[in-house]
């Protein structure tokens, strides 16, 4: 999740990731559902495009709410990095939505 040169906790040895090609060039996401269950987080993430009619989720990742927090620690490291690199972020254009579904956390976060 953080760096194929982290140490995995096992004994000392690196973490080997292999990544395939058709993987490699990504998806272009401006829009995530995140929801969750007492096991698990499933994030959808999804392109909201100019001129079609709704949104097409284009990959869902499910995870332990472990591997959630360290996702949501590993995210907030790299965007304290990019700001010393590049300098402060700038908020979306009308700011941070979140669309509640009801009970247990379930939202849209874009």
């Amino acid at each position: 999740m953080e760096n194929n040169n982290q140490n995995n906790g096992n004994n000392g040895q690196q973490m080997q990731i292999e990544i395939k090609p058709e993987v490699a060039t990504g998806m272009y996401s401006n829009f995530t559902v995140v929801s969750h269950s007492a096991t698990e987080f499933t994030l959808d993430f999804a392109a909201i495009l100019p001129g079609l009619p709704k949104a097409l989720v284009n990959s869902r990742i499910i995870m332990t709410p472990e591997n959630a927090l360290r996702l949501c620690q590993v995210l907030q490291q790299n965007l304290q990095n990019y700001e010393k690199q590049f300098g402060m972020r700038q908020k979306p254009v009308g700011g941070q939505t979140i669309a509640p579904f009801g009970k247990g956390g379930n939202g849209e976060l874009n």
